[in-house]
């Protein structure tokens, strides 16, 4: 599973409930896309960022 190169975001775990009260494993997939980003020397790189992330603008599309 991905992790988001910015926030260091990745997956989450817990139960489900039903009505009746048992509980199954689940898992949370953060939404972590593969951008090319700018970094701080100019050049371009590859790398996995989640969309808050790239919302918030903390990072910048090559």
């Amino acid at each position: 599973m991905a992790k988001c190169a910015i926030c260091d975001k990745g997956a989450h775990f817990g139960n489900h409930v039903s009505h009746s009260h048992r509980k199954t494993p689940k898992m949370w997939k953060s939404n972590v896309k593969s951008v090319r980003v700018k970094t701080e020397s100019g050049a371009t790189e590859r790398m996995y960022v989640c969309t808050s992330c790239l919302r918030s603008g903390k990072v910048e599309r090559a």
